[in-house]
């Protein structure tokens, strides 16, 4: 008899277990048409009429809009100069700050060494000894124009005449890029120092060296930019390269700044960064010498006129903080029995991207899996209406 009860309350169970897996496989079915429904709408005939839906085609419009891009003011590299010097030596004087003005020519910087004094004499040295076999072998030409003397005598003149030359020249070079006082050097003034000279006007942004030490040829001494024509160098995607032309007028502000600024683009870079960046360079219209390179700006380009694919306004519905818009559904949604009779339209809701907007068209990007053959371009309002209020019903 327990055998009996027992074997009659496993049944009882194990029917219990099914019924409970039935209706919860039946839930989660339910589940999943909710969701696959909750973007679709169902229309029929006289309801399509009323709501006045029309179909429509992605178009091809020229569409011109504007493109937000970040930048950093900048100078061309003939405006900012690293001072060095030559060869080596001990920095004997300088005014130099960070932030004094110079101009052209002005006296930056004294810099001492003994060696500055042997390369003077042997100048000298080397200048006597020019003259000299210079004046050597012009006698040697006379001489020989009247066979006096050997052709071998002539050549050893003009080899001795040109080597001197040559050692000469060469040590001059050395004494120009010291800035050795050369009518002084004639007169028997040897210094044991150099001056450096300023080769622009501008601001000393950098100074890298203190009295008495000793700095090399490699060594920057100074950097000076010259920031009356800084220029706005922007960092545009590739995405947005195309409509990116030259002449294009550009709005900036720097940052913490509520001044707007106006630039031109001048040129455009031909090489891509590692992220997929482009540097614009743009000439800003008006100076401003309380700029400085380096400062960090926002911007927005007017850009021109380019053929994207576009839809109405119409068709494109905001919902949830995303963009939308309805495309027919009928050979996914409808009953073979709908199919036939035609008396049901579906209409799917697809999230696209959108871009620029101008004279009623916004420019359009769709998921790659969805298709573009139609769309509904007017009544869009009146699907989305008839979504949410499915969504309502079905919530309570």
């Amino acid at each position: 008899m327990k055998h009996l009860i027992y074997k009659y309350l496993f049944v009882v169970l194990l029917g219990i277990l099914l019924l409970t897996g039935c209706n919860k496989q039946e839930e989660k079915t339910a589940e999943v048409q909710h969701e696959d429904e909750v973007n679709v709408a169902e229309f029929s005939d006289d309801q399509l009429a009323m709501a006045g839906i029309k179909l429509g085609g992605v178009q091809h419009k020229v569409i011109s809009g504007t493109i937000k891009v970040n930048g950093v003011l900048d100078v061309p590299p003939q405006q900012k100069v690293s001072v060095s010097i030559p060869f080596g030596g001990f920095l004997k004087s300088t005014s130099m700050l960070q932030g004094s003005r110079v101009s052209k020519g002005d006296l930056i910087a004294v810099i001492e060494n003994t060696e500055y004094i042997q390369l003077q004499q042997d100048y000298l040295e080397a200048l006597t000894q020019f003259e000299f076999s210079k004046a050597d072998y012009e006698r040697q030409q006379q001489l020989s124009s009247e066979n006096v003397n050997s052709t071998k005598t002539l050549q050893q003149s003009k080899a001795t005449y040109q080597s001197w030359l040559a050692k000469k020249n060469g040590l001059l070079a050395k004494l120009r890029l010291l800035n050795i006082d050369l009518d002084k050097l004639s007169g028997g003034d040897i210094t044991s120092t150099a001056n450096v000279y300023s080769s622009i006007s501008g601001y000393v942004t950098q100074v890298n060296v203190n009295i008495g030490k000793f700095v090399n040829p490699a060594d920057v001494l100074f950097e000076i930019v010259d920031t009356e024509h800084l220029h706005a160098e922007l960092i545009v995607f590739e995405r947005d390269v195309p409509k990116i032309k030259i002449g294009q007028k550009v709005r900036f502000t720097l940052t913490n700044e509520n001044k707007e600024r106006f630039a031109t683009v001048y040129l455009i870079g031909r090489e891509i960064g590692s992220d997929r960046t482009i540097r614009i360079h743009c000439h800003i219209d008006k100076e401003d010498t309380n700029l400085l390179p380096g400062m960090y700006l926002k911007a927005i380009v007017e850009a021109g006129g380019v053929e994207v694919p576009a839809l109405p306004d119409g068709a494109i519905v905001d919902f949830k903080g995303k963009k939308y818009v309805f495309v027919p559904n009928d050979t996914a949604t409808a009953s073979e029995n709908e199919k036939q009779n035609g008396q049901l339209h579906h209409f799917e809701m697809v999230e696209i991207q959108t871009g620029s907007s101008e004279l009623g068209f916004t420019e359009v990007t769709f998921p790659e899996t969805k298709g573009t053959a139609a769309v509904v371009v007017e009544g869009a309002y009146a699907i989305l209406s008839k979504i949410k209020n499915s969504e309502e019903e079905e919530g309570h």
